[in-house]
């Protein structure tokens, strides 16, 4: 089941004796336990029938003896085990998933891994409970992620805020709620949040930052370009050379993938094949223009070598800073 799926049958009460949630991506496993925790049993009944363990703390005796006990002046009892990937031979647990108690919510939240599909736990969690993969979201879908998450808050964002938070935080998207929720605690429901917005409150400055970089090369702006790369020199520490040179990359990659669209007069197809707002789409259209198939080939060629040498691969003295000003510089003049 999907995490919508979960959680709409959660708010139905119809709840299974085992959910067992996995994956590289911990918001929706977070999620999803912390409503279990939240929601099933009322506060009365939490203070004798909710148990909250750890995985690295305790041993599968633990967990069955918990899940085993009859619930106290409640229907049902809730039993959460956080960090489950670091329970011990949690293959043993079959024999208990085969038959649950039926009174017992067993969630188990097994986070940047998964369990082996042929064996008998995960055979034993899709025929008796809920299983869920939890997947990181592609860069590409992290706008379309952020703009659905706010209209659940009844509010709009600018398309250059969204870009901006995205190349600032990148996929992680309990960071990102986390730096959204700051926008969110100011804003009026029914309004737009702003690039001034997202500078004010998440401190991502609407000027210096690796969206305006990426636009001012792709336009050939030279002075802007130049004006940034001073900035994230000055401020080096939340602007790596490495950290930078990987928005790059991701860029001109698009930037090539755009030489390699038929019909470049249809904003919606450009879109659709570089994953990004049709807002955007102008920006590609000038950048493809000031860099050629074969120039964005090259491009992608220094960017490579210059972040072999900023880790040192390549020898010499250079300092990080210098080498983005020469970077810098090689694209804008090719």
């Amino acid at each position: 089941m999907d995490f919508q799926n979960i959680l709409s049958e959660l708010k139905n009460k119809n709840y299974s004796p085992v959910y067992f949630l996995e994956g590289e991506e911990p918001y929706y496993i977070d999620l999803i336990s912390d409503y279990i925790l939240e929601h099933v049993l009322t506060e009365d009944e939490k203070a004798f029938n909710q148990t909250l363990l750890y995985g690295k703390d305790i041993t599968l005796d633990t967990i069955l003896t918990s899940a085993r006990r009859y619930p106290m002046m409640a229907e049902r009892q809730v039993v959460v085990i956080r960090e489950a990937q670091n329970i011990r031979d949690i293959e043993e647990l079959a024999s208990y998933v085969e038959k649950p108690a039926p009174s017992t919510l067993l969630v188990l939240c097994y986070k940047y891994k998964t369990i082996d599909r042929r064996k008998k736990l995960y055979k034993a969690i899709n025929k008796q409970g809920v299983y869920m993969e939890s997947k990181p979201l592609y860069e590409n879908k992290i706008p379309d992620w952020i703009i659905n998450y706010l209209k659940t808050q009844k509010l709009g964002i600018e398309y250059k805020a969204v870009q901006m938070i995205t190349d600032h935080i990148g996929n992680n998207l309990q960071r990102i709620v986390n730096e959204l929720d700051k926008v969110i605690f100011t804003a009026v429901p029914g309004t737009s949040i702003t690039v001034d917005d997202v500078e004010k409150n998440i401190g991502i400055s609407k000027e210096y930052n690796a969206f305006e970089f990426q636009k001012a090369l792709g336009n050939k702006d030279i002075y802007n370009a130049n004006r940034i790369v001073n900035y994230f020199i000055e401020n080096e520490k939340s602007n790596s050379i490495q950290i930078i040179v990987g928005f790059l990359v991701a860029y001109f990659r698009k930037v090539l993938t755009y030489h390699t669209i038929e019909n470049r007069n249809n904003e919606s197809e450009v879109a659709q094949k570089l994953g990004v707002s049709p807002f955007f789409v102008k920006d590609y259209l000038t950048a493809g223009r000031n860099y050629p198939l074969q120039k964005a080939v090259l491009v992608l060629s220094m960017l490579r070598e210059y972040d072999l040498r900023s880790k040192g691969a390549r020898g010499g003295t250079t300092d990080n800073g210098e080498l983005l000003r020469e970077l810098t510089y090689k694209i804008l003049h090719l």
